[in-house]
């Protein structure tokens, strides 16, 4: 008897292979829940079975080009697009700049995530963290959490905490494998998501 796959999908439409490969571990990093797929054309999507997916994040000219498609699934689709005044973007869909650097692009795909979502309270439960590993963050470390997510460097928050530039690094090290995320956008996307930091500050 086969398995059923309850792990949500997601799928990013665009010709842009290079610039979807960074769009897709940022997604994975906002909701690890995710399974992300990539395609380069809409016909490759629609043989692929695009019911299943409860996302499409899509290039604003395959939106143009399947309109019929994407009106019908308006509330599923994000379109990405590379102009940065919203004036431009396409009426009555969720649009993403990708045009930015990867701090506000994190930013912009947290809350589009947080408006849609309800802050995650719509989403299946994340992953847990494998049992050998305590995923409870010590005080200190929420703090140093939290000032990561804000932009701050080893040197700066170890000035603000007023604490050894080796005890932030050794707090860092900590909190990397309680949580399992060694990037710096994963570490920001982990402190949104759980309340350590406002979006409006990193």
């Amino acid at each position: 008897m086969t398995e059923i796959n309850h792990q949500p999908k997601c799928a990013i439409i665009d010709a842009n292979m290079l610039a979807t490969i960074g769009l897709r571990q940022i997604l994975e990093d906002v909701m690890p829940i995710l399974q992300v797929d990539v395609f380069g054309t809409m016909s490759q999507l629609l043989a692929h079975h695009p019911e299943e997916y409860v996302h499409f994040f899509a290039a604003q000219d395959v939106v143009v080009g399947n309109m019929s498609f994407f009106a019908q699934h308006r509330v599923r689709t994000i379109v990405l697009t590379t102009q940065t005044d919203p004036s431009t973007w396409l009426t009555g869909f969720h649009s993403i700049c990708t045009n930015q650097d990867e701090k506000m692009l994190v930013r912009n795909i947290l809350q589009l995530e947080q408006h849609a979502h309800g802050q995650g309270r719509n989403l299946p439960p994340l992953p847990q963290v494998s049992s050998d590993k305590q995923r409870t963050l010590s005080d200190r470390e929420v703090e140093v959490l939290s000032l990561i997510a804000r932009g701050y460097i080893n040197k700066e928050i170890a000035d603000m905490l007023c604490i050894s530039l080796t005890t932030v690094i050794s707090h860092r090290k900590n909190i990397m494998d309680k949580l399992g995320i060694r990037s710096v956008s994963g570490l920001t996307i982990y402190a949104v998501m759980h309340g350590y930091v406002d979006i409006r500050n990193i």
